[in-house]
């Protein structure tokens, strides 16, 4: 049996203001040519499909006719987990229709585990397949709260209670299959921080719990599963070093931090010595690039992008000694009847030095603002011959903002 393993779409995702419905959209036709290529049998989705609990009228459309095609391929089924940044509601609202072309969907655990244990039947109707289908569990789902308890108490019952709760739904799983008669494999899902776990700061991962973020060990997973299908960590990678315990990573790149990563799905064929598991790369949709440097190295970084002819989106972080006044438009200027797109053009060096050198006893809103001003120019060690273009630059600026606020009022 081939299952396709991938997780954490974040349909409707935007960048900086840009819209990216173009690359979710080369994505979901890539994906649905890989399970017709690779003849899949089993699609697991584990969680993060939108990127918020409100998707879009054109995230929906794309979810909905993804659904649609990988139904008229050879993947006999699908089972979608939700995420954190899923509406439990919106995602089950159509399960029961979704049921009828061979769709599973588990937005939330109900009053019973046995609605997240999906026996899965072959071409001939004969059972092939177990999965403990858990969605991304809410604090609500898990603890009891208790008046007066402490952090490190919630921290606890929140691992306690993933734990408790993967048990009884692969108890459940045991016992069909022990009623089968049959070994049949048993995979698990769900959307979670494992402990050891790595994420890229920037990459879009949010806090799931109070404290700690209750990374959970690898303990809590029964070993009864044959592969752990999980969602929420960007990045792919293993759980505790198990080859069969896998993130899939999101498949497109979250933002720029992450832009470098190789993404993947994860094809995993169900043998009779045990799972194989093959990476496949996604490609590059959207090129994310992020220059870093002096003006010298921003220049040279956006003309290698020219000459290769990137359709790229840049992220630009200017950390050049020299105060550029016309840093915007000297950018500008390069990229303009290009296929460069920059989002982006960063200089925080001015403010994390005015910060470092308030002293003590002072409050930066206490500051008179010409003073702030001159000390930014104090600790760059602008020479004298820049101070007096940049300080004419500085008054109108703030003359003009001064102007506004009394038309305003």
């Amino acid at each position: 049996m081939r299952i396709l393993h991938t997780s954490d779409w974040h349909l409707g995702r935007s960048l900086l203001g840009r819209k990216r419905y173009e690359e979710f959209e080369a994505f979901l036709a890539w994906l649905g040519d890989i399970v017709e290529l690779e003849e899949i049998e089993v699609l697991l989705v584990s969680g993060d499909i939108f990127d918020n609990n409100t998707p879009s009228n054109r995230a929906q459309q794309l979810y909905y006719r993804f659904l649609y095609r990988v139904a008229q391929s050879s993947c006999r089924h699908v089972i979608l987990t939700a995420g954190n940044h899923d509406s439990p509601s919106f995602l089950d609202a159509p399960r029961e229709v979704l049921r009828f072309i061979n769709v599973y969907v588990v937005g939330s655990i109900g009053e019973d585990c046995a609605d997240e244990v999906i026996l899965l039947r072959d071409a001939n109707g004969e059972p092939e397949l177990i999965v403990c289908a858990v969605p991304y569990l809410r604090d609500r789902d898990i603890r009891n709260v208790d008046t007066g308890e402490s952090l490190e108490d919630k921290e606890r019952k929140i691992i306690e209670g993933i734990r408790e709760h993967y048990h009884q739904v692969c108890a459940l799983a045991e016992q069909m299959r022990d009623s089968i008669g049959k070994p049949i494999p048993i995979v698990g899902m769900g959307h979670l921080f494992a402990a050891g776990g790595s994420s890229v700061k920037g990459d879009g991962v949010k806090d799931l719990y109070v404290g700690s973020l209750a990374h959970v060990g690898i303990d809590v997973f029964p070993s009864t599963i044959d592969y752990l299908a999980l969602g929420h960590l960007h990045t792919a990678q293993l759980v505790g070093g198990n080859e069969c315990y896998r993130y899939s990573g999101a498949p497109l790149a979250m933002g720029f931090s992450d832009a470098g990563q190789e993404k993947c799905v994860c094809k995993v064929e169900l043998l009779e010595n045990g799972p194989m598991v093959t990476a496949l790369p996604v490609p590059v949709f959207q090129v994310l690039q992020s220059i870093t440097g002096d003006w010298t190295a921003i220049s040279e970084g956006l003309q290698k992008l020219i000459t290769a002819e990137q359709n790229a989106w840049v992220e630009i972080n200017y950390e050049g000694a020299e105060i550029m006044t016309d840093l915007r438009e000297r950018i500008y200027e390069i990229v303009q009847g290009t296929s460069i797109d920059v989002l982006r053009i960063g200089n925080n060096r001015i403010l994390d030095l005015s910060m470092a050198n308030i002293s003590d006893g002072e409050i930066l809103n206490e500051l008179d603002i010409d003073e702030v001003f001159l000390r930014c120019l104090d600790l760059n060690e602008v020479p004298e011959y820049q101070r007096e273009e940049l300080w004419m630059t500085y008054r109108e600026a703030t003359a003009s903002l001064e102007e506004e606020d009394l038309m305003a009022e």
